[in-house]
C-alpha cells in the first residue's frame, strides 16, 4: 500500500465529484483502505458510489448503514463498503471481524471513519469532506 499526496480540492457539483471518484478508483490498489470523515450531507456515499463505479462495480452501491458492511465482487477488485455510524469505537468494528477485510486483497471503503480512527492502519487513504461556500460544493481533502 502506499499513500496518495496530500491534497485539497474544490468541488463544484456532482460532475466533479464523479471524476474525482473515478480518479480515485484507477489508482486503487488491493489492500487499499479509504477512509471518509465528513457531516452528514457532504457527499460521503456519493463519492463512494463514484469510487465503486471507477472500479468497475456493476451492483448499485447503496448505503451499508444497518449491515455495516456491503461486499461488492464484479469490478477489478473487491470492494468492502463500511458504514460504521452506528459504532462507538474502532473495537466494535474489530468485534464484527472487519480485520479480516481491511488486511484483505480487496479495498475497504469506511465511511465515518473518525469512528474507528483508532484501528486504522497508517497507511489509510483518509478522505475529508466538507461543504463549500455555494450550494453543491464541496472542499475535499486527500491525505
Amino acid at each position: 500500500m502506499r499513500q496518495f499526496s496530500e491534497r485539497r480540492i474544490s468541488i463544484k457539483g456532482v460532475d466533479e465529484m464523479r471524476e474525482l471518484g473515478l480518479e480515485l478508483a484507477a489508482a486503487l490498489e488491493p489492500g487499499d483502505i479509504i477512509a471518509m470523515v465528513g457531516n452528514l450531507g457532504t457527499g460521503k456515499t456519493t463519492l463512494s458510489k463514484y469510487i465503486a463505479e471507477g472500479l468497475g462495480v456493476t451492483e448499485a452501491l447503496s448505503s451499508p448503514t444497518f449491515n455495516i458492511v456491503k461486499e461488492y465482487r464484479s469490478g477489478r477488485l473487491p470492494l468492502f463498503h463500511f458504514d460504521v455510524y452506528r459504532l462507538s469505537s474502532g473495537d466494535d468494528l474489530v468485534d464484527i471481524g472487519a480485520e479480516d477485510y481491511l488486511y484483505g486483497d480487496g479495498v475497504c471503503l469506511i465511511e465515518w471513519a473518525d469512528i474507528v480512527a483508532d484501528i486504522l492502519p497508517e497507511e489509510t487513504i483518509v478522505i475529508r469532506l466538507e461543504y463549500g461556500e455555494n450550494e453543491g460544493a464541496r472542499e475535499v481533502t486527500i491525505c
